[in-house]
């Protein structure tokens, strides 16, 4: 379950800005001659230009704070919040009075370093960094402003997508940016130019670095597992699919163009989008007055839930053979249903996830799982509490989204 916060500086942005003749606008003349120092290498590694001149600048930490507080009461009002929560509650995930917005804040709060804000093409960072992190700050920020100059990032993780396929659309972004400021950091670090795709088990060496980023984040660390991994997938799984991306053809190809993921099962498992095995998802609504809210767990997130329940990781190869999944949230505080549809590749994944439902050590209470069947699609229908009858419709999308 993902809560899209897509940083934002309006009200921050500065005035007054000294300009010169490159693509780097900023009032600050060392982050600008480094930026511009930065910007061939960066270009070249992400297989992308800057279109047009980006700002950059410094702000404190309090400002950039009061900033994320701004725009994730914006993003994510109160109502909706206690919504995710009560479905968190329902799966099993964390407490149903889980405080999720002020969590948020506080994770989003310990974490951010920088950003690049979309909408005024600005840049920012928090002037409290060590001079020593500036540098690979502005290499992974880079990335973000060319992306978004070359596709709005904007419209690939809209919220309409669903929380699934902004999770994937997010991990081909972080991913890339990812993979080049690692590129760029070995580099500098070994003192010769570093290719990742000429590692053998870039997986194997890269994924564990990023997955030592929870244990340096307390407020992460306390979160509902499903929030973290929700939260660090994009850089985690990301890297990876960015790498098979890459891989795949001559030239870095972008991994947001055609290649970009409809699915976090896609990032997963790049052969799903890459190659002869594409294997696109079937998107599910339910189309009733009586829903309150309703969005998706995805793949990805499954797996994790299963794991939960199961107090087992193998139980997320379960997540296998998923092929949509879309929950509605019914009723109102104290009184909430829920009904969650599964799809499922075929019979023998949804029978085999049911029978390994029975045997799970944590079920949530008052969760049931019965067998079911959507426009000729096998279905598993978890409910809890007392939804009423919902009509629902499923269509399977066809080729990579044009989300612009």
């Amino acid at each position: 379950m993902n809560v899209t916060l897509f940083l934002c500086v309006i009200t921050l942005a500065c005035t007054g800005q000294v300009s010169d003749t490159t693509m780097i606008v900023s009032d600050d003349p060392e982050l600008a001659a480094m930026a511009n120092a930065l910007l061939p290498e960066v270009s070249e590694r992400a297989g992308m230009s800057l279109r047009g001149p980006v700002r950059i600048a410094r702000r404190s930490r309090e400002a950039l704070e009061a900033y994320l507080a701004f725009k994730l009461e914006s993003d994510l009002p109160d109502d909706r919040a206690e919504q995710i929560a009560a479905v968190y509650g329902l799966l099993g995930q964390g407490s149903p009075d889980l405080d999720l917005k002020a969590l948020l804040a506080s994770v989003y709060g310990e974490q951010v370093v920088g950003f690049y804000e979309p909408d005024s093409t600005a840049l920012f960072l928090v002037d409290d960094q060590p001079e020593e992190a500036i540098e690979p700050i502005l290499v992974h920020e880079l990335v973000h402003a060319i992306q978004d100059q070359n596709r709005s990032l904007d419209s690939l993780t809209s919220e309409d997508l669903g929380n699934d396929a902004q999770i994937a659309a997010q991990a081909a972004i972080e991913g890339q940016a990812t993979l080049v400021m690692m590129e760029w950091m070995f580099g500098r670090m070994g003192g010769q130019d570093v290719d990742f795709e000429d590692l053998p088990d870039f997986r194997g060496m890269v994924g564990p670095l990023l997955e030592g980023v929870r244990d340096q984040y307390p407020m992460l660390a306390e979160a509902p597992r499903v929030l973290q991994e929700g939260l660090l997938y994009p850089y985690i799984e990301g890297a990876g699919f960015v790498m098979e991306v890459w891989r795949s053809a001559d030239g870095r190809p972008s991994p947001i163009g055609e290649h970009l993921p409809q699915s976090t099962e896609q990032v997963t498992n790049p052969r799903k989008v890459l190659g002869d095995e594409a294997d696109a998802p079937v998107t599910i609504r339910f189309d009733a007055s009586e829903v309150v809210y309703q969005n998706n767990l995805g793949h990805a997130e499954l797996g994790v839930v299963l794991a939960e329940w199961a107090q087992d990781e193998a139980a997320r190869a379960l997540a296998d053979g998923w092929a949509g999944d879309q929950y509605a949230l019914t009723g109102a505080p104290g009184a909430w249903g829920l009904r969650w549809f599964i799809l499922w590749d075929g019979p023998q994944q949804r029978d085999r996830m049911l029978r390994a439902w029975e045997g799970f050590a944590h079920r949530p209470g008052g969760l049931t799982a019965i067998a079911a069947d959507q426009d000729g699609i096998p279905a598993i229908v978890f409910e809890a509490g007392d939804p009423p009858p919902l009509p629902v419709s499923a269509a399977r999308a066809v080729g990579p989204r044009d989300r612009e």
